[in-house]
């Protein structure tokens, strides 16, 4: 099979660029190559009763698929240079502003068109966390929801597909420079192209490190985030997620100054599990629709951990925290803030008489027996900040749910049109290392796209 380009990856990169291309070009022909599911064959066997946990799926719905790990995310596009990663180093600032307004302006066109835009101008909340030591970040959010976030991406789809070859549940095993281009090469297909894309996400890392080695692509060392998911009650964050919804702030340890990050905020939303790489650990979701929005809020905390030489395996250190989480809770471990700070491990009865109830079914334990001292002294440091700008946030029937790990790739060394050293082969999303967010990822598949097209 022959194509003019090929896209490896159905997540928000590798989407924009087939429907970048594929609206402005329709010439040429395009085919995108998936690990995962279609969209409407996603889903989680998780159910709380007969499936309370991860069974460890050969492909985890809630990562791979059509729309990628960002599908059942919340829906949450964060239009800022502030966070979310560095397309704007590569592309300018101007620019990668202007890219994910247009992803907004599609995403409204296709099914969004009665979500909120979110803003943190103007915000007396900003003045708030300044007095407490907590640094509230600039960022405009669209707050698509879970559930409005599946109806887009199911009208990009279909938009896309009598325009686009797709292959799902075909893992690429690797990547071959030919001549002319590239051959892409899975255990059943290999499909040759002039230009190629390859958009992971956090979930390729390692075959993305894979692919570097074996075209001889540099890379950059990385970094990895650990931390817990909070839940509380939705009341005691109402006043900030009412008008911010998504409120990334920033709080500096006393201790040892680390920068601890509140992370993926949901407002009524539930915690769940996540499986990356075969390892069990925890994210949250939340929806538009009233029905199933939830009397809890949860959001993260995490840490960045850079590592210098000769430390280069960041994804790995994170990946054993996460595995000894495994070992000890048999999955994600939940427990009171109340026990953390007394040192004791949570117990189904001390849970089960917490005015609190838990979104997630998973093992009462010790997160201190798993998270470093230095991270999870930083976690409680942060706990008691945001206790002063939202009180409750540090009472005992506080949930944490551990570990939450945000694996980044290592940054692939990339050109201003985010192009690899060899002539052809493009490096987007979140598997490059260079985004971090639904929206980078989608505006650097746009941007890809846009460049393709220019030169072809």
């Amino acid at each position: 099979m022959k194509y003019d380009v090929i896209i490896i990856g159905a997540g928000p990169g590798g989407i924009f660029s087939a429907y970048e291309l594929a609206v402005k070009r329709p010439d040429l022909s395009i085919a995108v190559f998936e690990a995962g599911n279609p969209l409407s064959k996603r889903h989680c066997p998780i159910d709380g009763k007969k499936i309370p946990s991860c069974i460890k799926c050969k492909t985890c719905a809630i990562m791979n698929g059509f729309g990628g790990a960002g599908a059942f995310s919340d829906g949450k596009y964060n239009i800022t240079n502030d966070f979310g990663g560095t397309l704007y180093e590569y592309i300018g600032k101007e620019k990668a502003i202007e890219l994910m307004e247009y992803v907004d302006k599609i995403n409204m066109e296709n099914g969004g068109a009665q979500t909120k835009m979110y803003s943190t101008a103007g915000s007396a909340f900003k003045k708030l966390c300044m007095q407490n030591k907590l640094t509230l970040l600039n960022a405009s959010v669209r707050h698509l929801g879970t559930d409005i976030n599946y109806i887009v991406l199911e009208n990009l789809y279909n938009k896309l597909k009598d325009n686009v070859d797709f292959f799902f549940n075909t893992p690429i095993q690797n990547v071959e420079i030919v001549e002319g281009g590239y051959c892409v090469n899975s255990a059943q297909i290999s499909a040759y192209c002039r230009k190629c894309i390859i958009s992971v996400g956090r979930s390729g890392s390692k075959w993305m490190e894979t692919v570097c080695h074996d075209l001889d692509i540099p890379t950059h060392s990385n970094r990895v985030d650990l931390g817990v998911r909070v839940e509380i009650p939705a009341v005691i964050f109402s006043h900030i997620t009412d008008e911010l919804y998504e409120s990334k702030i920033v709080y500096r340890t006393e201790k040892f100054e680390d920068n601890v990050r509140t992370f993926c905020m949901n407002p009524h939303g539930i915690v769940v599990n996540e499986n990356t790489n075969g390892i069990v650990t925890v994210n949250g979701h939340s929806f538009e629709d009233p029905s199933k929005k939830t009397e809890n809020t949860n959001f993260a905390l995490l840490v960045a951990k850079h590592f210098s030489e000769p430390f280069k395996d960041s994804n790995g250190y994170g990946e054993s925290i996460a595995r000894l989480s495994n070992m000890l809770g048999g999955g994600v471990i939940v427990q009171r803030f109340g026990d953390l700070v007394r040192g004791r491990r949570s117990t189904p009865k001390r849970i089960e008489e917490s005015t609190l109830r838990p979104t997630l079914a998973a093992t009462p334990g010790d997160l201190s027996l798993v998270l470093p001292k230095r991270i999870m002294d930083g976690i409680i440091e942060m706990i008691y900040a945001l206790d002063k700008i939202a009180p409750g946030t540090a009472n005992d029937d506080t949930l944490l749910y551990g570990v939450e790990v945000k694996f980044y790739n290592m940054e692939v060394e990339l050109d201003k049109n985010l192009e690899t050293k060899h002539p052809g082969l493009y490096v987007i999303g979140d598997g490059s290392g260079v985004t971090h967010s639904l929206s980078h990822a989608s505006a650097s598949g746009v941007y890809v796209a846009n460049h393709i097209i220019e030169n072809m």
